[in-house]
């Protein structure tokens, strides 16, 4: 059996406000990663940042479908990443991320998928704040704080 990982949110937000949030790096830094090479579109690869750990990931786009899908690739080891988004009305949008395709196995596997689920479930609660609220909760930045003591 293959491992999926799934997280889904509601956001009270327009399906194409909803989708553009995960198109346009001037929207996504301000709930996800901290710098983007450029805006997703079919066919290109985008190095997206996050300056406060010093981590970069090249991410693939397979597909765009307009208010629908994002099919991507990224992470090490590579990974598909699907973004789902359903209209439910005019101001509602159910959005799902798939992460699949792990060449992992045993405890690997159980603890990518266990960071995974926490990390894209992150994601969607942040773009959840910021579309819905305008509200930048700063969760990624402060997810791994480099202050704890050991």
């Amino acid at each position: 059996m293959d491992a999926i990982v799934e997280t889904q949110m509601m956001i009270r937000r327009p399906v194409a406000e909803v989708f553009r949030a995960f198109i346009a790096p001037a929207i996504t830094t301000k709930f996800w990663f901290t710098k983007s090479s450029g805006p997703l579109e079919t066919g290109k690869t985008i190095t997206w940042e996050w300056e406060m750990y010093s981590v970069t990931t090249e991410v693939q786009v397979l597909e765009i479908v307009p208010d629908r899908l994002i099919a991507t690739v990224w992470g090490d080891p590579a990974t598909k990443v699907d973004y789902i988004f359903t209209a439910l009305n005019a101001d509602q949008t159910y959005v799902v991320i798939k992460n699949y395709g792990f060449e992992l196995s045993d405890n690997e596997l159980l603890r990518t998928v266990m960071d995974s689920t926490g990390g894209f479930t992150t994601v969607l609660d942040g773009m959840k704040a910021y579309l819905e609220h305008g509200i930048q909760l700063n969760l990624i930045a402060d997810k791994f704080p480099g202050n704890i003591p050991s």
